[in-house]
């Protein structure tokens, strides 16, 4: 599927313009999206995936804005994300009952995520399922505890962000380190002539009726999925994932440690044991739906 004809955007200077073209794209009705996905399975018709396409563009943005404050062109990101929606259309199967939204926000935010692993050099910093989750997840972590200032972090706030993200310390502090360098600053200008700095261009979290009813139906489906892989795990694995992964205000290794009678480095290995258990229960079942 060609990108061609579509707007471009070749520069974070043309953003605005961009975000004007294509809202001017109509969003389609549950019936015309299915429509023209069966007119492109079926009949492999160019319009009808341009149809699917430009209706989810704004989709594409609102997921895009969401990564500005890694440091990289939103251009490059945005275009990242067109990438992965192409993808999903291709890929996209109206008969198994799900909105093209519910299924192309996966495609978009891995487009966009492999791009900034790329981008950042996850070579130096490792490739772990667990070092990407605390790339992804550490200035969020940060802000909820009040870890908002620069530089490097207190004892106190390394040791309570290696607990709720399941690394080590030392992980935590090297990450931080390299999220706070000079080409992550949010205080660093977009460009060398411009008065903006990078924190201005942080997603805004409120979310437009499209978005909320996508990310409604995707965490219904990711529900089911969950609940059917902890049914995998032992009574007590299934215990430290919720206390640790699912819970807003997670247990700390501590807690659990005196709870079960065991070690915070033996609870830390089986909250490690049974997430690995719980993704292999959940990417078969994935795969079959996004097949």
């Amino acid at each position: 599927m060609s990108s061609r004809g579509l707007p471009a955007l070749s520069s974070d200077a043309g953003l605005s313009r961009y975000l004007s073209e294509i809202r001017k794209f109509p969003l389609l009705s549950p019936e015309d999206e299915f429509m023209f996905a069966k007119r492109l399975k079926e009949h492999g018709d160019s319009e009808a995936a341009r149809r699917l396409v430009t209706s989810h563009l704004r989709l594409v943005a609102k997921i895009a804005m969401g990564y500005r404050g890694y440091g990289l062109p939103v251009s490059e990101i945005v275009s990242e994300g067109n990438v992965g929606l192409m993808q999903a259309v291709k890929r996209f199967d109206p008969d198994k009952g799900f909105r093209l939204a519910t299924y192309a926000m996966w495609w978009i935010r891995a487009a966009i995520q492999e791009y900034v692993l790329r981008s950042w050099s996850m070579v130096k910093m490792g490739t772990t399922a667990a070092q990407k989750k605390l790339f992804f997840n550490l200035r969020k972590a940060k802000s909820n505890i009040g870890a908002i200032e620069e530089g490097d972090l207190t004892p106190d706030h390394t040791h309570k962000l290696a607990d709720q993200l399941g690394v080590t310390e030392r992980e935590v502090t090297e990450m931080n380190r390299r999220l706070s360098g000079p080409d992550s600053s949010l205080n660093a200008p977009l460009r060398s002539e411009s008065e903006s700095e990078w924190q201005d261009w942080l997603a805004d979290d409120t979310m437009d009726q499209e978005t909320r009813l996508a990310e409604r139906e995707e965490r219904g489906d990711r529900h089911e999925l969950l609940t059917s892989a902890l049914d995998t795990l032992s009574e007590r694995e299934r215990d430290i994932i919720q206390e640790r992964r699912l819970k807003d205000e997670p247990a700390t290794l501590e807690e659990l440690s005196q709870k079960y009678g065991v070690s915070r480095e033996r609870v830390r290995q089986i909250e490690v044991r049974a997430f690995e258990k719980l993704q292999a229960a959940m990417q078969p079942k994935q795969i079959a739906a996004h097949a």
